[in-house]
């Protein structure tokens, strides 16, 4: 389109069509055609001497009003920053004939804006609202240019000022025009960033009273609710709107709500009827996948996320998932060749970092699994210390790291990982000390667990956590009474007592003290929750009736524990032992702890379990290769030792067992008070003392013969 053209017709139509010129003074700008351009060509007879005096000025000043508004659109369509600056020359000489108008100053206001000459384009905006504080036009502007800000500041005071700016705005437009959803939702945001739940759910709520079917104002409550953790609420707001006008989105996040509240079985139908609804959403089929990934339906969730790879074949987190799945059907290596694609297309991810480390865990290959995490916590300390995800990210690693170096029995390196975990707030702090605490424990170092129990209250008297982890190590060390008055205090009458009357039930357990024992898991079992939730108690009730030789009633109990979660590694293998040592129904002793070895392959105890069922079975040569691995992964239980050395006694092998038992006496003198079992100690003692006899005997008949 000619531009002398359009010109011409506009400053005729600004003589003669104040009126009609007039309506490209609204607030959104006309797509490529001006009102001026539909003005009929007879209206451009008259000559301009036929005005009056004052229209003159007035003429002039929608002249220039109109040249900008060509030239803002000349911006629009090319970019071009002379046209920018046009326009604004243009609005200025408009307003500087008519100042009060606030059209013209909203519009110069506007181009400063979209030219990114921010600040006066705030100056221009404040200055129409301190001669009209009601003028939303361009509270609405002030609004948006302040949004825009948040994008390129960091967290900190500066954001934090803009948000309060932009919530000052959006809440006098909320005010003045309450018909203005939009500006509302954008209100809602504002105070959902500054964490002001409550007054951004007031406002989601007011939308909705209006306007029930409002699926923004809808997906922002549930999305604030989830983040409160009113997953209930959440499903309930969800199913009354998607019940009646279900969409995707909406049930889609009707899926997120059912997932927070672990009814998996509603978050994976939701996800399929979001799925049915929008098949090239792909967001639906990531949902469902990861449903079906945590409801342990592997096959399923495998297809979901292969088919997501063929359509997204650079999305790292697909094959993240991949990785997982494969790694939880135990096919390790199709799960590391999907974890080199993750990390090609993210690499540094803290996510990816983190898997691999588990799968070089699951492989036995520690070395690799600790230089995989130490290398994240180089790459994360090296970022800026304002990064926000940097602290979070130290606390993961660290903790991982941490429980790396217990698992491989480095316990000084676990103590000194879990310290720098403390050094980064008062929350990890908290963490940091009672996995000392444990780490001590594990160490079998009960004076030191105890002396950081103390310095741990000391810092935190009144954290629950703290208390219980100090109560039990009271318990370790034999001070069963002073144990249990903490753990007592701790009672609250609701379903979150079943932890409190566990940890009280192991502390008498150490103790020895069964009956009171059985009293507390029984405490703890008559609490209102799901079935799964008592596997702790039924599997802690089994431990107990077998430490007092009930071995039917142990059985019973975990048996239940298996019902309910088949892949319980510690029940499986605790039940598998039990029978193995009983030496009764070898073959099912060795198919449990063999399902154990499958969900954790590398454990030392469950590989000691094994070894002694060969034993007991006559397979001696399985037995040795068994218990040396055993042996290997921990090298400080007296128990393995102990088997191994009655391995080599059956084997003829007697030095070698006398070396194996001598082992197992000085780790059962290492070992903690409440592990002790003095019938295992004296039956060893005399072993060892017939073995020595033996072996003496044989050295002095050997000297004696000729």
């Amino acid at each position: 389109m000619n531009l002398y053209r359009i010109s011409f017709v506009a400053v005729l139509a600004g003589a003669f069509g104040a009126a009609t010129l007039a309506k490209t003074t609204q607030d959104s700008v006309p797509a490529r055609k001006t009102e001026a351009s539909t003005v009929p060509q007879e209206q451009f007879v008259l000559p301009n001497s036929a005005l009056p005096k004052k229209d003159s000025v007035r003429a002039e000043a929608y002249f220039n009003y109109t040249m900008g508004h060509i030239y803002e659109q000349q911006y629009e369509a090319t970019s071009r920053a002379e046209y920018a600056t046009s326009a604004i020359e243009a609005y200025k000489k408009a307003y500087a004939l008519d100042p009060k108008s606030p059209v013209i100053g909203e519009r110069l206001a506007e181009m400063y804006w979209k030219a990114q000459r921010i600040r006066e384009a705030v100056a221009e905006a404040q200055e129409i609202l301190k001669r009209n504080p009601d003028d939303v036009q361009s509270r609405r502007l002030l609004g948006r240019i302040y949004l825009r800000s948040l994008g390129d500041l960091s967290s900190g005071s500066g954001q934090s000022e803009t948000v309060g700016r932009a919530i000052e705005q959006y809440r006098e437009i909320n005010r003045l025009d309450p018909t203005d959803t939009e500006s509302a939702l954008w209100l809602a945001r504002l105070y959902r960033l500054k964490n002001e739940h409550d007054k951004a759910e007031q406002v989601l709520r007011g939308i909705l009273k209006t306007d029930p079917e409002n699926e923004l104002a809808v997906e922002q409550l549930t999305q604030l609710l989830m983040d409160e953790g009113k997953s209930a609420e959440a499903v309930a707001l969800l199913e009354g709107t998607a019940g009646h006008s279900p969409s995707p989105v909406l049930l889609d996040l009707l899926g997120d709500a059912y997932t927070q509240a672990h009814d998996l079985a509603k978050a994976e139908q939701a996800y399929r009827k979001a799925q049915e609804l929008d098949p090239s959403e792909l967001s639906h089929q990531r949902g469902l996948g990861q449903t079906l990934l945590a409801e342990e339906k592997y096959a399923e969730a495998l297809a979901v996320f292969q088919k997501l790879s063929d359509l997204m074949p650079d999305d790292s987190d697909v094959y993240l998932r991949i990785a997982q799945i494969y790694r939880e059907l135990h096919q390790l290596d199709k799960a590391e060749s999907n974890l080199v694609k993750a990390r090609q297309y993210a690499p540094g991810s803290l996510e990816v970092m983190y898997n691999e480390a588990m799968l070089y865990q699951a492989q036995g290959r520690y070395e690799d699994a600790i230089r995989v995490l130490s290398d994240g916590v180089t790459g994360v300390k090296a970022q800026p210390a304002a990064q926000p995800t940097r602290r979070r990210s130290l606390a993961i690693l660290y903790q991982q790291l941490g429980q790396l170096y217990r698992d491989t029995q480095n316990y000084q390196a676990a103590v000194f990982t879990y310290e720098e975990l403390g050094r980064l707030g008062e929350e990890e702090d908290r963490r940091a000390r009672m996995m000392i605490m444990d780490t001590y424990r594990a160490a079998k170092d009960l004076p030191k667990a105890l002396a950081a129990g103390k310095e741990a209250l000391g810092k935190y008297p009144a954290d629950p956590s703290i208390r219980a982890s100090h109560a039990l190590l009271l318990g370790e060390s034999g001070q069963t009474e002073d144990a249990v008055k903490i753990l007592r205090a701790q009672l609250r009458g609701n379903e979150a007592d079943r932890e409190v009357y566990l940890n009280i039930a192991q502390v008498y357990e150490r103790g020895r003290r069964y009956k009171e024992a059985e009293e507390s898991v029984r405490a703890a079992e008559v609490l209102p929750g799901q079935a799964r939730d008592n596997e702790m108690v039924w599997f802690l009730l089994g431990a107990i009736y077998e430490r007092q030789k009930f071995f039917d009633k142990a059985e019973e109990q975990f048996r239940k524990v298996l019902a309910v979660n088949p892949k319980s590694a510690p029940v499986l293998n605790y039940y598998g032992y039990m029978l193995g040592d009983l030496g009764i129904r070898l073959d099912e002793a060795e198919a449990l702890v063999q399902r154990a070895l499958k969900e954790e392959p590398f454990s030392g105890a469950y590989l000691d379990s094994l070894g002694w069922i060969y034993f007991k079975q006559g397979k001696l040569a399985a037995s040795e290769t068994t218990l040396r691995k055993a042996v290997e992964r921990e090298s400080h239980d007296a128990t393995i030792h102990s088997h191994l050395g009655d391995l080599y006694a059956k084997m003829g092998r007697g030095d070698l067992a006398a070396a194996e038992w001598e082992k197992s006496l000085n780790e059962w003198r290492r070992s903690l008070p409440a592990d002790v079992e003095p019938e295992k100690v004296a039956e060893l003692e005399k072993k060892l003392s017939q073995s020595k006899r033996r072996l003496a005997q044989k050295s002095t008949s050997s000297v004696a013969k000729p």
